[in-house]
């Protein structure tokens, strides 16, 4: 009886735990929000600009032979996501193998790490894109998707290796001592032992890092890919609408990076959850 009650009792405060930063943090942007919606109404007054959000919905999505169909806004952001989704895992297997060489016995392998890690992170983001776009790309043959996701996980992969570093030298070497006991290999002894901890440990920088990169993924838009970003861009040298399109980019943005946020947290939940 017991165990009935303390389940679900369980149950909803990791339900809070989970949702509380979430809604809190859309509570802080709403009314951050209104207070932005009336500084701007006020200053549209002073500058006799008249809103026009009544034509926003057309550059979102339209209606045709019965169907509907996403329009110019939707189609980039679905290219946002995809280069943001393929750039995540890219940038999550660079940072995982370069953290791996900084904690090896090699001097070689710490060397290289330890260049690429102070090459990148010491190098504008915009500098690299213009490199790997006009330099690198042509002589390599890169398409440009494929240079804005190699540009996009090579910075993020940096910075995501510091985190599996610290994350890796957070364990106790008495883990590695009980796997080697156990006759364990190090690729099992890594993929069952180690890296879960360090998932576990690193998840909140990890969500950190996924938002940055989807934020980040709106300079590509210099090498001429139709992303969120660069359709704004074109609406608003139609349209002349900068406020209400730039907006609208940035209210999808948010709401991009909120899911990723509600996700870590329901990710981290299940972690802490032990399975039966």
């Amino acid at each position: 009886m017991v165990h009935n009650i303390a389940g679900p009792s369980c149950r909803l405060k990791a339900i809070g735990r989970i949702s509380k930063p979430f809604f809190t943090g859309l509570l802080q942007v709403i009314l951050v929000a209104v207070f932005l919606l009336w500084l701007l109404d006020t200053g549209a007054e002073a500058m006799n600009y008249r809103w026009q959000w009544y034509r926003i919905p057309q550059y979102l999505w339209f209606f045709e032979d019965g169907e509907w169909f996403p329009a110019e806004l939707l189609e980039g952001l679905r290219v946002t996501l995809q280069i943001s989704a393929v750039s995540l895992l890219l940038t999550l297997a660079i940072g995982l193998v370069t953290a791996l060489l900084r904690v090896s016995g090699s001097v070689i392998g710490r060397g290289v790490s330890w260049g690429y890690v102070e090459l990148i992170r010491n190098t504008p983001l915009l500098v690299q894109i213009y490199l790997l776009y006009f330099v690198f790309g042509p002589v390599l043959g890169l398409e440009r998707f494929t240079t804005a996701v190699l540009a996009l996980s090579l910075f993020q992969g940096a910075y995501t290796a510091e985190i599996f570093r610290a994350g890796l030298t957070s364990i106790d070497r008495g883990q590695f001592e009980a796997s080697n006991s156990l006759g364990l290999c190090a690729l099992d002894s890594y993929r069952f032992i180690i890296l879960p901890q360090v998932i576990k440990r690193i998840l909140p920088p990890l969500t950190n890092e996924a938002v940055s990169l989807v934020k980040n993924s709106s300079i590509v838009s210099v090498m001429a890919i139709f992303d969120l970003t660069t359709e704004g861009r074109n609406i608003v040298a139609d349209t002349a609408m900068p406020f209400e399109v730039w907006f609208t980019v940035a209210g999808i943005y948010l709401v991009v990076t909120l899911t990723l946020s509600g996700l870590a947290a329901w990710l981290a939940y299940r972690l802490d959850t032990p399975s039966h």
